[in-house]
């Protein structure tokens, strides 16, 4: 008797039975198409849904070396077979039935950005597909017919339309790919060109709503670099294209309200992801070492040296390590600055819009009112050069209420209805001729940035009986054991299955990596060189489909958002 039918005699013999009988299903079977896994069966009906997979062997899913001979490639066409996955489920559309979440078919769903993922894996032998699928149930009683709709016909059905090249459109996978590569390409290219970011001309960079990510549509208007500017790349496939390049040092990007400063930002604090062909930035590329940096009144902050901005506080407070439970907007703006230096970040983007004002900048008024010596905190302009001259950290930051941050700029970029213009040597002249009054603060040298190391005991992922308890809340949460922890301000997140990623990536860190003494930037280095090594999978326990790759920036801010952590800095003693 060959797999379909003990199958479907399995499902007819439990039929009617209590729901804990889908059990005897468990297993891989051999389908006309696919071999189908059946991993993990739901213990009720209303529980998370079951987790399988199917597999193709390679030589039968047809994928020709234009898509699989390197790992770029694969990371396009597995992130195009999981888009390809679910148009197919919605095309062939399982009925719901039943009580719960019967009749649910689901795969990681993808948004704008193209992403490493787990949800299809390209193995030695065959092309993989992870999803989720809820069996059918009359209240809490087996519905052995419909389940054998859904696992004989269906998923067969979904598989054919998605994990096969020839069912597939050739060419839009090819652009797929291509667009991805041309992407990586441009982003190679910034370090030799000693760029922090590039955007091509005929970028769309609005996007619909707050919430909604795709491209904006009517009236838009396409991105043009200034020529003082602009910067030609040479991309594998789209060949000599034009764009605007944000010098390495500090950038200014001014104008008026609604002028589309905020978005220029937007789309270049993203563009360390490669994004969708169509989606319009897909030709913003930045560096993959930017960060993101904004105030976060409450967070917790755990012995961070802060010393370079905040200091000589009342009482004597040491602020060499740092610890507080409900930072301020400034200290927490502080922190963020430090925390991203410590594990590598080798430019930092900031909008004043979402930055603590006393932070930023101190006027002449202030200054002549409130001596240094009552102010602990020294405001970022007054470092904003020593961090590029000292540590070759860029900034690039919009502002539109303090023009003495033209004393310290490189570059300065008015956005004018939602085009740029060279402002360079315009703010330098109004520089030179309104002489700012106001007194450089905190020494002429950086200070430094110091090391921590986090104890492992205190990344605990338990919650009551389970070793290892997490739970993604969309791209703002995590769940962590027994704690939450607030993401919502590490805004480069953009994918619950990074979150997800993340999380996974914690308790690896606390197994693996984070033996005492060893520094949070050195346990972070051995993750990125195992997830090199080994690929996602690494994280993916249970071969989870549901994880896409984040970067050592988010890992590192998820651990120091985490109330419970513990922390000391390398000058503390044990």
């Amino acid at each position: 008797m060959d797999d379909i039918q003990r199958l479907e005699d399995i499902l007819q013999r439990i039929d009617g039975r209590g729901y804990k009988a889908y059990g005897d299903i468990r297993g891989r079977w051999q389908m006309a198409n696919c071999l189908l896994h059946i991993d993990r069966v739901q213990g009720d009906p209303f529980a998370a849904p079951s987790q399988l997979r199917v597999q193709v062997p390679r030589a039968e899913a047809g994928f020709p070396d234009w898509c699989t001979s390197e790992p770029d490639r694969v990371v396009a066409l597995c992130d195009y077979l999981t888009r390809a996955f679910e148009a197919a489920i919605r095309r062939v559309d399982p009925p719901r039935v039943g009580t719960g979440k019967g009749g649910l078919v689901a795969i990681e769903t993808p948004g704008q950005e193209v992403l490493e993922r787990t949800s299809v894996v390209l193995l030695d032998d065959c092309v993989e597909a992870r999803f989720r699928l809820g069996l059918p149930a009359q209240g809490r009683r087996v519905m052995g017919r419909a389940a054998a709709d859904l696992l004989l016909d269906d998923v067969p059905a979904i598989v054919n339309g998605s994990l096969y090249f020839e069912d597939l459109n050739a060419e839009r996978l090819r652009g797929h790919v291509q667009g991805l590569l041309d992407q990586r390409a441009a982003r190679a290219a910034l370090a030799e060109r000693e760029l922090v970011a590039w955007v091509a001309d005929g970028s769309l960079l609005p996007r619909r709503s707050g919430i909604d990510p795709r491209p904006m549509t009517g009236e838009v208007v396409p991105f043009r670099s200034p020529d003082s500017l602009a910067v030609e790349l040479k991309l594998p496939y789209r060949g000599q294209v034009r764009g605007m390049g944000i010098p390495a040092g500090v950038t200014l990007i001014v104008g008026g309200g609604y002028h589309g400063k905020s978005t220029l930002l937007r789309a270049m604090e993203l563009g360390v992801w490669d994004q969708l062909p169509g989606d319009g930035r897909e030709l913003v590329v930045t560096r993959p070492d930017a960060v993101k940096i904004r105030a976060e009144d409450g967070r917790r902050v755990e012995a961070v040296d802060i010393s370079p901005f905040i200091d000589n506080l009342p009482f004597g407070r040491d602020t060499a390590s740092f610890r507080t439970d409900d930072a301020s907007g400034s200290t927490s703006q502080a922190a963020a600055i430090m925390e991203a230096l410590e594990v590598g970040a080798g430019a930092l983007f900031m909008d004043e819009d979402t930055s603590a004002t006393n932070f930023m900048i101190r006027d002449h008024r202030m200054q002549a009112l409130v001596s240094k010596e009552g102010e602990p905190i020294t405001p970022f302009i007054d470092r904003v050069r020593q961090l590029h001259d000292e540590l070759g950290v860029s900034t690039v930051l919009v502002i539109g209420g303090s023009g003495d941050y033209f004393d310290v700029a490189d570059t300065v970029i008015q956005m004018r209805q939602y085009l740029p213009e060279d402002a360079t040597e315009q703010a330098r002249e109004i520089a030179t001729r309104f002489e700012g009054l106001r007194s450089r603060e905190g020494g002429d040298h950086f200070g430094r940035v110091t090391p921590r190391s986090v104890d492992a005991r205190s990344l605990d992922p338990s919650h009551g009986r389970r070793d290892v308890k997490l739970r993604a809340d969309g791209v703002d949460g995590i769940r962590f054991g027994g704690e939450d922890i607030d993401l919502d301000a590490v805004e480069q997140l953009v994918a619950t299955a990074q979150t997800r990623m993340v999380a996974e990536a914690m308790v690896w860190l606390k197994k693996n990596a984070l033996d005492e003494g060893t520094t949070l930037a050195d346990a972070l280095d051995a993750l990125d060189a195992a997830l090199t090594e080994q690929g996602l999978d690494l994280l993916a326990r249970g071969r989870d489909g549901s994880l896409a790759l984040a970067r050592r920036f988010e890992v590192a801010a998820a651990i120091d958002r985490l109330r419970g952590m513990r922390a000391r800095t390398h000058t503390e003693t044990s």
